[in-house]
C-alpha cells in the first residue's frame, strides 16, 4: 500500500495561519477608521491652506511647506492602503480611491506606483525581480556596486552615509517617474484621467504659490515641501527591507519564508503605526497585503508563533537602530564599487 505524500510543512503552516487570521476576523474592513483618518487629514490640509493665505509674504510660510510635506505623505499612506484593497470591500472602489488620492492629493501616478509595488510584493529583495533594489543611484547589492566606475563608484562607496541627504530628492524623482510612466508608449489604464488630475493638482498648487508669494519665496516653499515629502517617504520605506537578506533571482523559497526573512518590523506601538502608516508592520503587511492597518498588531503574535515553530527568523528593531543597520549595510555594499582612482588598464591586467 502506497504511503500518502506529505506536503511542505511551511507552506501548510501559512495556509493554517491565513485561515486562523480570517477566523479571528482580522481581514475585516475598517471603513470607520479610514474615514476618520481621511477626515482628520482633510481638516489639517484645510488648516494649512488657511494658514498659507493668512500668513502672506513671510518666511514663516516654510513652516506651512513642511506641514504640507508631512500631510501629503500621510495621504500617500492612505493611497497605498487603498491600492492594497485594505479600505473597502469593493476592489474597483479601492482602486479608484487610490487613483484619485495619488495624482490629485499626493502628486504622483497611481499607475506608476502599482506596477512597481506589485513586482516588489511578489519578489521582495530578489535580484532582477524587485524594482526596489534595482541598481540606480544607490546599489543595494554587491553586483550592482561592482558594476560602477568613475564618479558613480566614488559616490557608491559612501552611499550609506549619503542616503538621507539623497532621499530629500525622492519626491522630485517620483514626479518624474510618474511622467515617464504616463507618457510611455505602452498602454496605461486611465492614462488621461491621471494626467488630467496631475495637471490640475500642480496647476492649482503652483498658481497659488506664485500668486501669493514672491518668486524666491515661492521656490523656497516648493523646495521645502518636496524635500520634507521625499525625506518622510524615504525614511518610512527605507527600514522595511534594506539590510535584510537579498535573494538570488533563481532562488526557490516558500512564500512565508521569503516574505518574513526579507522584511523588518519597527517597534513603537500605535505611535509608530500612525507615523509610518502601518509600514512599520512590514512582515504582517507582506503576508496579508489586504489586511487593514488597525488589525496588523493583532496578527503580529500569530505570525511570531508560526515563525518560531518553523525556525524562521523574525526581525524587529527600533526605528533609529534600523536606520543605523541600513547605513552600515549600504556602506558595506558600496565598498564593492570600483576604486575611481584605479587605472582601468591595470585593473584589466590584474584580472
Amino acid at each position: 500500500m502506497d504511503r500518502p505524500t506529505r506536503g511542505n510543512p511551511i507552506i501548510e503552516t501559512y495556509a493554517v495561519l491565513l485561515k486562523s487570521v480570517r477566523t479571528a476576523g482580522l481581514m475585516r474592513r475598517r471603513r470607520t477608521f479610514y474615514a476618520v483618518v481621511f477626515a482628520v487629514l482633510l481638516l489639517l490640509l484645510a488648516a494649512a491652506g488657511a494658514g498659507f493665505m493668512l500668513l502672506g509674504q513671510t518666511w514663516f510660510q516654510l513652516l506651512i511647506a513642511a506641514a504640507l510635506g508631512v500631510l501629503f505623505t500621510q495621504f500617500a499612506f492612505l493611497g497605498h492602503e487603498a491600492a492594497h484593497h485594505q479600505v473597502f470591500a469593493s476592489g474597483p472602489v479601492n482602486d479608484w480611491s487610490a487613483r484619485i488620492l495619488g495624482p490629485l492629493l499626493v502628486g504622483m501616478s497611481y499607475a506608476m506606483w502599482v506596477k512597481k509595488h506589485t513586482a516588489h510584493h511578489q519578489n521582495p529583495n530578489t535580484k532582477g525581480k524587485d524594482p526596489d533594489i534595482h541598481t540606480g543611484v544607490v546599489a543595494f547589492h554587491e553586483e550592482g556596486a561592482a558594476a560602477k566606475h568613475g564618479l558613480p563608484a566614488a559616490f557608491t562607496r559612501h552611499q550609506g552615509t549619503l542616503l538621507f541627504p539623497l532621499i530629500l530628492f525622492l519626491g522630485v524623482s517620483l514626479v518624474f517617474d510618474s511622467g515617464r510612466t504616463l507618457f510611455a508608449r505602452r498602454g496605461v489604464k486611465y492614462r488621461y484621467v491621471e494626467i488630467a488630475m496631475l495637471v490640475l493638482r500642480f496647476g492649482v498648487y503652483l498658481a497659488l504659490l506664485f500668486m501669493v508669494l514672491p518668486w524666491g519665496m515661492a521656490l523656497a516653499f516648493l523646495a521645502v515641501q518636496m524635500g520634507v515629502f521625499g525625506f518622510y517617504m524615504g525614511a518610512s520605506f527605507a527600514p522595511n527591507h534594506k539590510g535584510m537578506p537579498v535573494l538570488e533571482a533563481g532562488s526557490r523559497v516558500d512564500f512565508l519564508t521569503r516574505q518574513v526573512v526579507t522584511s523588518r518590523n519597527i517597534r513603537g506601538g500605535w505611535f509608530m503605526d500612525t507615523l509610518m502608516g502601518g509600514l512599520n508592520r512590514q512582515v504582517e503587511h507582506h503576508l496579508f497585503p489586504d489586511m487593514a492597518r488597525p488589525e496588523l498588531p493583532r496578527a503580529n503574535a500569530m505570525v511570531r508563533q508560526a515563525c518560531e515553530r518553523n525556525g524562521i527568523v523574525f526581525t524587529e528593531t527600533g526605528l533609529l537602530e534600523s536606520y543605523a543597520i541600513v547605513v552600515r549595510y549600504l556602506n558595506r555594499v558600496g565598498l564593492s564599487a570600483a576604486d575611481p582612482f584605479e587605472c582601468p588598464l591595470v585593473r584589466q591586467y590584474r584580472q
